[in-house]
């Protein structure tokens, strides 16, 4: 006999002018392993839950009236660096030989950076739009700087390329009272939610994760609800399942390096379409996206016919709205590849033509 499955629904709704966003929680009374979790979610309503901030931490802590809860956090193969502002990683200044520790965070000492461990008392560097640059001479280690930033200005300071490194030299250097090794926002990303997003957001308990084996992640049954890896095949009775609904359609960044072609056959065998930019609206959407992109451009469902001598979207939506850097979306050289386009994941994130060929980060829509 099938189990009676019992579930509470809770939404939220997050609106501003430019798009809105329902979520939908689902507490699911079944035990299964984490796989078959994920299985069980993506079939009966998108994925299993993703937790973006402290916000959503607490609804799901709301719900949990068992020990253990799987949630859709698991450990990679992929091995990058991120910067806590969600800024894309364009530019790395390790020293000679660095990174060489295998640890989650960085410090910047005498202009370069070195790996080292979160867990580390270190004084640190906030960014913030108003003063700029911020010192805090307080010792505290990179996760509780990072809320301290987070909550006091903007975040940690980023460092998008050679002139800003060299700015934030300058900065130590005119700080005399500025001594040792400093945090800065960069630390690496070895765990990613099941829909394929990064996890900027961290709720360990302290100690964890300490395990490369256990590569799922769980929902514990302290006082706080925080989070603790555990062995995928473990078995827990409850789970979570989130659903998203996007006005009017969900824009899903693909951190996976692919020519336009391949981007195109993903997006319609997982989704629906690379995505469409036919407005203003929608540009503005994906500049939310793309900023957390791997890759300096991302692929847009945007073609160009040398025959017709013009740029489609490929969804059959009419290109009235164009958004292209100077110098891109006219003039294009049909003798050696196919031309599509592109988004800016720095700078003003305009389109640009791109070889067909170049392999990228792309962004599919859902209805």
């Amino acid at each position: 006999m099938e189990q009676t499955l019992y579930f509470i629904l809770l939404l939220i709704a997050l609106c501003s002018v430019s798009e809105c966003v329902q979520r939908q929680y689902y507490y699911i009374s079944e035990a299964k392993s984490w796989t078959e979790a994920q299985r069980y979610c993506r079939e009966k309503y998108t994925d299993l839950a993703t937790v973006d901030n402290m916000n959503d931490m607490n609804v799901v802590k709301s719900l949990i009236e068992v020990k253990y809860v799987w949630i859709g956090l698991q450990r990679t193969s992929v091995d990058k660096w991120q910067w806590s502002s969600g800024d894309p990683v364009l530019y790395l200044n390790w020293s000679i030989g660095q990174p060489n520790n295998g640890h989650e965070c960085a410090v910047m000492k005498n202009g370069q950076w070195h790996d080292v461990s979160c867990s580390n008392n270190q004084t640190f560097i906030c960014n913030n739009t108003n003063t700029g640059l911020v010192f805090v001479n307080q010792m505290k280690n990179w996760r509780d700087a990072q809320s301290y930033c987070r909550q006091n200005h903007i975040d940690l300071v980023s460092v998008r390329n050679q002139n800003e490194n060299q700015q934030l030299q300058q900065f130590i250097s005119n700080n005399s009272h500025i001594s040792g090794d400093v945090w800065i926002g960069l630390f690496r990303v070895s765990w990613q939610w099941s829909d394929q997003s990064d996890s900027l957001f961290r709720y360990w308990k302290s100690g964890e994760p300490n395990d490369v084996n256990e590569k799922c992640a769980v929902i514990t049954d302290d006082t706080q609800r925080e989070w603790n890896d555990n062995p995928c095949y473990k078995e827990f009775p409850f789970v979570f399942c989130l659903w998203f609904v996007l006005c009017p359609e969900k824009l899903i960044l693909i951190k996976e390096n692919l020519t336009w072609s391949e981007a195109l056959t993903y997006c319609r065998q997982n989704h629906t379409y690379l995505v469409s930019v036919h407005s203003g609206e929608i540009q503005r959407r994906v500049m939310n996206v793309v900023k957390w992109a791997s890759t300096e451009a991302v692929w847009l469902g945007l073609r160009h016919s040398c025959t017709l001598g013009l740029w489609f979207w490929v969804s059959g939506q009419t290109e009235c709205y164009q958004n292209w850097a100077p110098g891109n979306g006219t003039g294009e050289d049909c003798e050696h590849t196919v031309r599509s386009g592109a988004v800016q994941s720095g700078g003003d994130q305009l389109w640009i033509s791109r070889p067909e060929t170049d392999r990228l980060n792309f962004i599919c829509s859902r209805n």
